[in-house]
């Protein structure tokens, strides 16, 4: 009986540390460190859902990276302020001079020694898109010399690009729509891109199809200015929250995205 009892005793404070975690109040110094002036600046990279999107009817936003930010404003308690970029690389740019305060973005090792990062959020496909009458029908007939290839600059799709393919003909532009432009206009033959993204801009472009199969993997997370120490403590809890609460798989429902999943827990 008294090892039931003790028993008891142990679950029901594992479980009410758990809800501690998940409700426990930001003090001044992390939501000082995470809004310095009083509303949280979320950098998104809209178009991309694993980002934002617009809904093009209602004007409504949505996407993982919107949803997360929200609700790490409404823990916070201050306004959400989300701030829009058209690339990764232009969002990046822009928190060198602290334009933003959190954005969420694919993880490596060398933005690591420049940002610090929560644990991974998402896991997102690499992929393939190939307009309607492409010959080409495999990932395998993509690495072949004369094949064009677009990928948006000082992204990870380039540098995962200019590891692995070694014989196509690489197209830089400066965003995801600046690569649908390149498509259209008949100076490239594949757009290389995150699969979500690629879903979305199929949408667009009538014949056009994502390939089967990926080459790769993008490890997605949560980033922030290096030296905001109490708010990057408070930012990774938040992110292992947000996995095992559901609300990162709820954000990716809710955005329809295809080709990504919710990263394990830490």
């Amino acid at each position: 009986m008294r090892t039931t009892r003790w028993l008891m005793a142990a679950i029901l404070g594992l479980l009410l540390t758990g809800c501690a975690s998940i409700h426990t109040a930001p003090t001044p110094e992390v939501r000082q460190a995470l809004a310095p002036t009083g509303k949280l600046r979320v950098a998104l990279q809209l178009g991309s859902p694993h980002n934002a999107i617009r809904d093009p009817v209602s004007g409504e936003m949505k996407g993982v990276g919107f949803d997360l930010g929200n609700e790490l404003a409404r823990r916070l308690g201050v306004p959400f302020e989300p701030v829009l970029y058209p690339s990764v690389g232009a969002l990046l740019e822009s928190g060198k001079s602290g334009a933003w305060d959190v954005a969420f973005v694919g993880f490596s090792p060398a933005r690591a020694k420049e940002w610090d990062f929560t644990a991974l959020h998402l896991e997102i496909e690499f992929g393939y898109l190939v307009p309607g009458g492409s010959s080409i029908s495999t990932m395998a007939d993509v690495d072949r010399p004369g094949v064009r290839v677009t990928v948006q600059q000082k992204s990870q799709p380039a540098i995962f690009l200019s590891r692995t393919l070694k014989n196509v003909v690489v197209v830089e532009a400066s965003s995801l729509a600046g690569q649908v432009e390149t498509l259209k206009s008949g100076n490239a033959d594949v757009i290389f891109s995150v699969k979500p993204s690629l879903f979305e801009v199929s949408n667009q472009l009538p014949g056009s199809r994502v390939l089967d199969g990926r080459p790769g993997v993008d490890p997605h997370a949560m980033v922030m200015p290096k030296g905001r120490n109490p708010g990057l403590i408070y930012a990774r809890q938040f992110i292992e929250d947000a996995k095992s609460g559901g609300l990162v798989k709820a954000a990716i429902e809710r955005a329809g995205i295809r080709g990504a999943v919710v990263a394990p827990l830490q």
